[in-house]
């Protein structure tokens, strides 16, 4: 249980702190690195999305998409209620199908497997995973005669759930989400909460050759990259059915995605790694990124951009704080790179999703803090009511 006296000496240096922040930033926007207007204005389609600040009942958020792709695939959601909170974050591959189905699918089967058993849970989190992996591959099953190329588009997925006192991280793929705890006053700390399922690591690597003990192509690297028979890098998803099931294969019409020999068993899994956390009062905010933001902004990085700038429009301004570093890597200027268009963006930078988290009060069954319940999609401008309404009048 929280620390009252904690809870207290937090909830008076807070509000001075966040003042403090913004008065400093009031006036630093370009000593920062410049408007939005001037990143993501153009005379191009808007690339970028975005709601500044909305509430949830832990506090506040703030929501972003950039578009790299000539088809957005990430995939997103927050879901707001009376003592819940869910985000989605789905970085789609092969296509934005996968993800697409996910963000449709898994918030869905969640609330209908946790209103049955009248509580969130790792089990029901697991459940709610399964049940969206198995109706996308029937998907598959129904469209591949004419679609084949839906056979060979996956998605990662990372969920946060926050119920109640508790915070549960679900994860498939390399999405990443961090939290910022205060370790003093003024310190704020970087946490990942994520294992990522990436072949560029050795712990991923060494699971891979253990699972496929007799296939010699089960790692393949290319192009100095570590790839999954020589194709993908994430070791688990939604969907990439022909990885999965040999009755989903790809013929020689899809070299990039044919094998000489059918697969004995699955290659990739659907199976998350789930983290449990109870929220704790120094727990200042959280952010869930897909991986287009963590190629170009570390864990402590992000967190000290949230903790030393404005809650306004926060996930945006870790977009562009991101873009400064694409800038560098690449050596060219920002009028460049504002005028590139999407598809060709994406030699650049991957399409890039950020949801930030605040915590302002820790949940507790005497205080209600009222807020609109609301689901909120990327590149939808129009928020509807939240599914969490069924789930809670069964709790």
């Amino acid at each position: 249980m929280f620390s009252r006296m904690k809870k207290t000496a937090l909830a008076c240096w807070r509000p001075v702190r966040r003042y403090a922040r913004m008065k400093k930033d009031d006036h630093t926007d370009d000593e920062a690195g410049s408007s939005a207007g001037d990143w993501f204005s153009g005379g191009h389609a808007p690339l970028l999305w975005s709601r500044d600040l909305e509430k949830h009942f832990l506090g506040e958020l703030s929501f972003a998409v950039f578009q790299a792709n000539q088809v957005l695939e990430d995939y997103s959601q927050v879901e707001t209620g009376r003592e819940t909170t869910f985000v989605g974050v789905y970085d789609g591959h092969g296509g934005h199908a996968a993800a697409e189905y996910t963000s449709d699918h898994l918030f869905l089967h969640l609330m209908e497997i946790a209103g049955e058993n009248r509580a969130i849970s790792e089990d029901a989190i697991r459940s709610a995973f399964s049940a969206t992996e198995d109706g996308f591959l029937t998907h598959v099953s129904m469209e591949r005669k004419i679609k084949p190329e839906i056979a060979a588009c996956g998605s990662c997925c990372l969920v946060g759930i926050i119920w109640k006192e508790t915070l549960y991280v679900a994860n498939l793929g390399d999405s990443r989400a961090v939290i910022g705890s205060l370790s003093r006053p003024d310190k704020i700390v970087a946490e990942q909460l994520n294992k990522e399922h990436n072949a560029c690591m050795e712990e991923v690597r060494e699971e891979l050759k253990s699972m496929h003990p007799d296939d010699s192509t089960i790692l393949e690297m290319k192009q100095g990259v570590w790839r999954i028979k020589g194709i993908i890098q994430v070791s688990r998803s939604i969907g990439d059915g022909y990885l999965k099931r040999p009755e989903f294969a790809l013929g020689p019409s899809f070299p990039r995605f044919h094998f000489s020999e059918p697969i004995r068993r699955p290659v990739l899994t659907a199976e998350p790694s789930v983290y449990t956390r109870v929220l704790q009062p120094n727990d200042e905010f959280l952010i869930f990124a897909s991986d287009g933001l963590w190629e170009h902004l570390s864990n402590q990085e992000a967190v000290e951009i949230v903790h030393n700038h404005p809650r306004m429009g926060i996930a945006k301004r870790l977009i562009k704080e991101a873009f400064k570093n694409v800038l560098r890597k690449w050596g060219i200027t920002k009028e460049a790179l504002k005028n590139v268009e999407k598809g060709v963006r994406r030699r650049y930078h991957d399409d890039i999703t950020v949801v930030v988290l605040f915590l302002d009060h820790v949940p507790n069954e005497k205080t209600t803090v009222s807020v609109p319940e609301l689901s909120l999609r990327a590149f939808v401008d129009t928020a509807g009511p939240s599914g969490f309404n069924t789930f809670q009048e069964r709790t």
